[in-house]
This record gives C-alpha cells, sequence and structure tokens, in this order.
C-alpha cells in the first residue's frame, strides 16, 4: 500500500518568544515546492504526483492570538488527516505547534518516538512566563505521556536548565561537538520527525528568527532521514522565518524537506 500525505500549513507565531515572521512561513515554502526553478523529485528518485500521494489541505485557519482555540483547531485538523487514512506533514509556524500536533497523534498511535532537529531543546519548563513557548513544546509533549523516546540531533545551545529537564525526562540529545552520522539511532515506529531550521547551519538556512552558527548541514539531515526505517506517522517543518529570508534559500529548504519526508513516509509506509 502507499500512503496519502496531507501537507497541511499551521500560519502561527503567537509563541515566539524574539521576534514574529514564522506565521508567514507556509506559503514561502509551498511557492518553492511548487517553482519551477526544481522539480519534485526526492533523492530516491520517487516523485511527487507520480509515484508519491500528496494533497495540499491548505492552511487551517488559525487565529494567532487565542493559543487555545489554535491548539484546538490543529489537533483537529491532524486528526481528520489521521481519519481519512492521511499522513500529515505540517508547515510552520513556529515550534509551539509540535505540542498540539503529537499530542493528536499520540492519542490515535499511542506515545511516539520523536526524531527531533533543532539548534535548541525547547525543554523549558515555562519560558519567560509561557509555558506554550517555542522554546518549550517537548517539555509539555513529555509531560503529557506523549513521546515514548526522543533523540535530538544538532543541539548546540544547551544550558544548565534544559540539562536538566532532558536528564528528568530521559531525552536522548546527541551532542554537536564531534558529531558524527553514525551517533543517530535507527528509531522504532511510530515515528514523527520535526525539524527546527534552525538546527541546519544559518551558512545554508539562514531564514530563521533564532540563527546558531556550527550546526548541521542539510546532506546531514538527509541522510539522517534516510536511514529511518519505521513508519512515519507525522511530521512538521518549523520556525522559517520570511523575513530574515536570503534569496528564498532557507524556504527552498524547506521544500526539499518537504519532499524528502513525504519520499521516506511513502518508502517506509508498510513497516512497523
Amino acid at each position: 500500500m502507499h500512503p496519502i500525505i496531507h501537507l497541511i500549513g499551521l500560519p502561527t507565531d503567537q509563541n515566539s518568544s524574539f521576534e514574529r515572521g514564522a506565521a508567514l512561513a507556509p506559503p514561502a515554502i509551498r511557492a518553492a515546492l511548487w517553482s519551477d526553478r526544481g522539480n519534485l523529485s526526492a533523492q530516491s528518485g520517487l516523485e511527487i504526483g507520480a509515484d508519491i500521494a500528496l494533497k495540499d489541505i491548505g492552511d487551517v485557519p488559525l487565529s494567532d492570538v487565542d493559543c487555545a482555540t489554535d491548539d484546538a483547531l490543529i489537533i483537529q485538523a491532524v486528526t481528520e488527516s489521521v481519519d481519512a487514512d492521511a499522513i500529515p506533514l505540517l508547515l510552520g509556524g513556529d515550534h509551539a505547534v509540535s505540542y498540539p500536533i503529537v499530542a493528536a497523534l499520540a492519542a490515535r498511535h499511542g506515545p511516539l518516538n520523536i526524531l527531533h532537529f533543532d539548534a535548541h531543546p525547547d525543554l523549558y519548563a515555562d519560558f519567560e512566563g509561557n509555558p506554550r513557548s517555542h522554546a518549550s513544546p517537548f517539555a509539555r509533549i513529555l509531560e503529557g505521556g506523549h513521546a515514548k523516546r526522543i533523540v535530538q540531533v544538532g543541539i548546540r545551545t544547551l544550558n544548565q536548565h534544559c540539562r536538566e529537564q532532558a536528564a528528568r525526562y530521559d531525552v536522548e540529545i546527541l551532542p554537536i561537538l564531534d558529531f558524527d552520522l553514525e551517533m543517530v539511532p535507527i528509531l522504532d515506529g511510530p515515528l514523527y520527525i520535526s525539524i527546527d531550521l534552525d538546527g541546519i547551519d544559518p551558512s545554508e538556512a539562514p531564514g530563521v528568527a533564532h540563527p546558531e552558527p556550527g550546526g548541521l548541514t542539510v546532506r546531514e539531515v538527509l541522510s539522517i532521514i534516510a536511514k529511518q526505517r519505521a513508519r512515519i506517522v507525522g511530521a512538521d517543518i518549523v520556525e522559517l522565518n520570511p523575513t530574515r529570508d536570503i534569496n528564498d534559500i532557507t524556504a527552498i529548504v524547506a521544500a526539499k524537506l518537504v519532499r524528502e519526508i513525504a519520499a521516506q513516509m511513502h518508502q517506509n509506509y508498510d513497516n512497523l
């Protein structure tokens, strides 16, 4: 069997902590994805439209001011996608959206294994008085019992508080110092992939609100995704800030990630 993949935009950045702009990302990613500058093939040769069934559902009509209401809308959109026997691939938005997405998927699949790419661990118990901050989604996910394992790749801003949070919740953080691809495990399913674009080095993905030098290359991210074999039940690509992008470079990277994740969803669909 081959899956249908739903591309769903989440235009919100109300939980951004430094500067807003990520709410503008979904149309920027779509423009790069469908642009005639490139084509719709993944590195495996699988092609959206010919091999991969990807349906663009459009953007969820979020208020971007009422987090509780928007969480409910995100949960509804993800649940409707799963009810249609599709796999949701979501375009943020800031990273706060991962919490309702994972909560909705865990309600259907049970606790997930999560592969998380980021410069930051996003484990704050409460960042600047906002427990729903984009710096806190994985703390909320773990508190809710929605994850059985989280592996974080690319982290290079680990402070004492987040180190304590990681130890508290048994989060596996792979050190960026002396990083090697062999460090990244092949996770069991159900697998969720969350990509914060600032996990990639700003020389390759400058259009983010919190650029952090010394990050992953796009090639490393793609290689890590390509070696995963479990069924992928959902994914997000978040934190593109088009107001900071240069020549649409980061939007093009995000579109590449859409193609490659969709291809991996297609390839892994029959696996457990």
